[in-house]
Order: structure tokens, then sequence, then C-alpha cells
């Protein structure tokens, strides 16, 4: 490992502050992406800001119809959250997918937003719940916030500081996991608010995570796993790797949209 200064700031004034004085700073929350990267000298920072003592980063609450988690929430507090179980349970139970027990207790949900990893659970949900990414900036609307693999619109030293989830009236999260890394081959958020119905797709996206508009037309008229026949993806655009192939995620997507919608409630 290469040598490089560590900062731990309080306030989001701080970390921004510190970031704006670096020569080439990142920040760290989990760190579940950067430090492997760091490792392998693919990253070389000359500062890491750590965001962990900011508690202002932190928490989770209902505000109106609107969910609110801080950036720095870990999955596995997600995942236990009496108030996410009440509100949004399916945004539990895609927390509780995520890796293993050690990176759910690490990992943070504004980390992976940030990331934007095209194989991330979270993007899914932000995209299908139609949910706002807050910086200490701006508002931004989960539908202008990815803006490819791995981008997103944030702004040089720009920090997400909470995202807020629109509550639905239904809502599931189906995925098919890489048995190794437990990241998403394919995964399906499905949601349901009023006669709207969103569909995000993660891990099959060769752009990153992306709505399905035909399965979403098709449920708005009548939102059951019936309304779904016929309704297919095409393979051109999608990811193939050596885990699977373009053709078997497209299969993938209408098979996990299909459970979604059954299982969500």
């Amino acid at each position: 490992m290469y040598p490089f200064t560590y900062q731990r700031p309080t306030s989001v004034r701080g970390a921004v502050a510190a970031l704006s004085k670096a020569e080439e700073g990142k920040l760290l929350a989990g760190g579940h992406t950067l430090l492997p990267t760091m490792k392998l000298r693919l990253a070389s920072p000359s500062t890491l800001i750590d965001l962990t003592r900011i508690e202002a980063l932190r928490g989770i609450e209902v505000k109106g119809r609107n969910l609110v988690i801080g950036a720095t929430t870990t999955h596995a507090e997600v995942a236990s959250s009496a108030a996410v179980g009440e509100a949004l349970p399916a945004l539990a139970a895609l927390a509780l997918l995520i890796g293993d027990p050690a990176v759910r207790s690490r990992g943070t949900i504004g980390g992976s937003i940030a990331n934007n990893d095209p194989a991330a659970d979270y993007p899914a949900a932000a995209l299908a719940l139609g949910a706002t990414i807050v910086t200490n900036k701006r508002k931004i609307p989960a539908d202008e916030f990815f803006t490819g693999l791995f981008d997103t619109a944030l702004d040089e030293g720009e920090i997400i500081t909470k995202v807020s989830f629109p509550i639905p009236a239904k809502a599931a999260y189906e995925k098919f996991p890489n048995p190794a890394s437990r990241y998403a081959l394919v995964g399906v958020f499905v949601a349901k608010k009023g006669s709207a119905v969103r569909v995000a797709v993660t891990g099959a996206g060769s752009d990153g995570v992306f709505r399905h508009t035909k399965a979403e037309e098709a449920l708005a008229t009548r939102f059951h796993a019936k309304s779904l026949e016929g309704v297919s993806i095409e393979a051109k655009g999608l990811n193939g790797d050596i885990h699977a192939s373009a053709e078997y995620r497209a299969h993938l997507i209408g098979v996990l949209t299909r459970r979604a919608v059954a299982a969500a409630k």
C-alpha cells in the first residue's frame, strides 16, 4: 500500500472542505469498492475522507409518505429496521440479500448508490420507487441520477447525504445472485403507487440499471403476473459474460419480474 492522508471529519461541511483541499481525495464509507481498488493499485488517492463519524449522515425515519435513510446507514441497519420493515418491507428484504453479514455490517446505502455498480441492488430500488437522492447541494430524482456504467449525476465535491423513498402501495424485489459475490446476475424491483407502476432492472444492462417500460405498461392496466404474458425484452444491449449470456439474462428478467409482481405487498 502506498502512503496517503487519512481524515475523519465530523460534519458534512468538514468533509466538503477536506475534499476541496485534497489533491486527489476520495470519500470512504463502507469501503467495499474503494479499498480493494486501492489494494490492486487501480486507484491512488492522496487523501481518504472517512464519512462514518458524521452523525448527520446516519439514521432512518418516516417523513409523511416518504422513508428517508441517511447515506452512511449500513445495509444491516436497513435490513433490521422496524421502520423500514413496516413502511417498505421490500427494501428491507433487498438489503438482507446484499453480500454476506460482513458486507452488510459495513457497506452503506449512499456508497452503493454513489458507486452505481451495474450489478448493485439499491439502484434498482431507487429507480423503481422514484427516489430522490439528496446531496449537500441539491435534490436529484433517481431518473436523472443514474447516468451510465459506474456513472452518476454527482458533481465534483458533491456528497450524498440521504435518500428519500416514496412509500408505495405495493413493492417487491426478486434477485438471481451470483453464488460467489452475491451481486445480482439480474435483479428486478417492482413498485406500484396509485395507478402508476415502475419496474427497474439491475445486473443486466450494459449501461447499468434501467426501467423495463414494456412491463410497466402491461402492469399499469392490471397489476398481476398474468399481465406479463407475452411481454419480453430483447437480449440486444444486455450484459453477456462468463456468468450468464445476454439471452439468459433476458429470460431471467421475465421470470423475476413475474415473481416480483406475485410477491408484491
